[in-house]
């Protein structure tokens, strides 16, 4: 069985001994009931990651000692990026777990026209530190090093402009799509996957999407919820260009 995994804000130490920060700590004794001796791993979010064993454990204290570097890599040597539409909150969530499972690197959330849900500034602020919890909780289960980046959502048009210069393919998921994902070139290392809300986006922003360099693809013949469809497309485009070859 894998060794049970800590996320702990960089830097990560450089000595031999560290003490675990409190809520890693408390999660390490009182839910998976560790002691002395048991090995861990901490990373960082940043690739910096360690093994290592419970020197001390009680209350609210984890001392960690053996400290080894860990040199595993278990990202994706394409670099997707999700732009997911703004869906419910509970869609939303699964959809940045299951991606940080899959390996995106970069999830950036849109406001479309359809998008259910709406967020005002400091909501929004909120639900980013939130969708950066799950992340990490995704990244301490699957085994990866490095944090996806999440970023503040925008509305789709200030999206677009913003990610104008973005190297690789641009994707846009479609039922209607005039290809399937198989007959589109290679991504040279990076690619964007554009994903609707719950009601599709309109035909304005399918156009607008489309001049920005987006190609409508086809998942299959069966029209798939949005939060189906992102982690169809990401699995997909790992499964042909990524590290599920």
């Amino acid at each position: 069985m894998p060794a049970p995994r800590f996320y702990c804000p960089p830097p990560l130490p450089g000595g031999t001994r560290f003490e675990l920060p409190r809520e890693a700590a408390q999660h390490a004794h009182r839910v998976l009931r560790l002691r002395v001796n048991d090995p861990v791993q901490v990373f960082d979010g940043e690739g910096g990651a360690f093994d290592a064993r419970i020197d001390e454990i009680g209350g609210k204290r984890v001392v960690l000692h053996e400290l080894q570097t860990c040199m595993a890599e278990a990202e994706s040597p394409l670099r997707i990026t999700l732009a997911q539409a703004m869906c419910g909150s509970e869609k939303m969530d699964w959809v940045v777990q299951k991606a940080t499972e899959l390996g995106v690197a970069e999830i950036r959330p849109v406001q479309a026209q359809r998008s259910v849900a709406r967020l005002s500034s400091e909501r929004a602020e909120k639900r980013v530190l939130h969708w950066r919890n799950v992340a990490i909780a995704a990244c301490e289960q699957c085994g990866r090093n490095l944090l996806p980046q999440i970023h503040f959502p925008l509305e789709f048009g200030a999206w677009l402009e913003a990610m104008r210069d973005a190297p690789g393919a641009r994707l846009l998921l479609m039922p209607e799509g005039a290809t399937a994902l198989r007959e589109q070139p290679q991504p040279q290392a990076a690619a964007t996957l554009l994903v609707g809300p719950e009601g599709g986006f309109s035909a304005d922003e399918v156009r607008v999407a489309q001049r920005a360099g987006f190609t409508p693809i086809r998942l299959g013949a069966n029209i798939l919820r949005t939060e189906t469809a992102a982690i169809a497309g990401i699995a997909a485009l790992q499964t042909l260009w990524g590290d599920f070859r």
